[in-house]
């Protein structure tokens, strides 16, 4: 993979960056979604949550969504669709959008109110329209919560809503949602979910320590680590900031 066309020490070149990775050429919603995406799954509810590079406003517009949306979640038994949008401004600044779609209004309920007053940290959320009363739209002030950040912060809100619906057996209630439909999606995508933890959570490894040439395996015959569009992003970000505030800080 060739990154010669991102020159990230120069955030005047940003635009035309996002420019190349925003665009989704004859792409459906449901491949946008899938693009970049990670899965939560805990006590019966799943969760996806997508990476989406381009301002919300515009995906919310896009025709049918909705009824993509419901069809995604149907499809791939999902409880919740959570998309985080990422763009940078005219003004070279990061701007972080949420849109939560869940049919389920107290999980949908539940799960907005945790987000809307966690502290730790803050998302600083600020509700913005929505075409459907089952998904709810948010810009996040806080653009230094990236989704590696806000995967926790959902799980919380997933613990919180268990322990609300706790029923008087002392057994959590799940969604409706057959075992075997779940066991079927997961042989589908040939992954495996851990409760409580997101599917590919963490950060692509650095490259091993080359190993002696007479050795018979070296561990960089299985090619360099993954590099994700988030990662890219992230990095793009924290110079653009940087940059920022050495800018604003007073001449000697």
């Amino acid at each position: 993979m060739r990154l010669t066309f991102m020159h990230c020490t120069r955030p005047a070149s940003l635009p035309s960056f996002l420019l190349t990775i925003t665009s989704y050429p004859g792409l459906t919603t449901e491949q946008m979604l899938r693009k970049d995406q990670k899965t939560i799954f805990k006590q019966g509810i799943r969760v996806a949550v997508s990476a989406i590079y381009m301002d919300l406003e515009a995906f919310l517009q896009r025709p049918s969504l909705i009824a993509d949306l419901r069809a995604f979640c149907q499809t791939h038994i999902y409880d919740v669709l959570v998309a985080m949008t990422i763009f940078f401004n005219t003004h070279n600044e990061p701007v972080r959008q949420l849109a939560i779609y869940c049919p389920h209004a107290a999980l949908r309920m539940t799960i907005c109110d945790f987000l809307e007053h966690s502290h730790s940290p803050s998302l600083k959320l600020t509700l913005t329209p929505s075409p459907d009363p089952n998904l709810q739209a948010y810009i996040q002030g806080n653009t230094q919560v990236s989704r590696k950040k806000f995967l926790p912060l959902l799980q919380e809100a997933l613990a919180s809503y268990f322990d609300s619906t706790t029923s008087p057996s002392g057994q959590p209630e799940t969604m409706d949602v057959s075992r075997e439909q779940v066991d079927k999606e997961l042989d589908r995508a040939g992954t495996s979910l851990i409760p409580g933890l997101s599917q590919d959570e963490e950060e692509p490894p650095l490259p091993p320590t080359p190993m002696n040439s007479l050795v018979d395996e070296c561990p960089l015959d299985q090619g360099l680590p993954k590099l994700s569009a988030e990662a890219i992003f992230e990095k793009c970000s924290q110079i653009s900031l940087s940059q920022s505030s050495t800018a604003s800080l007073p001449k000697k």
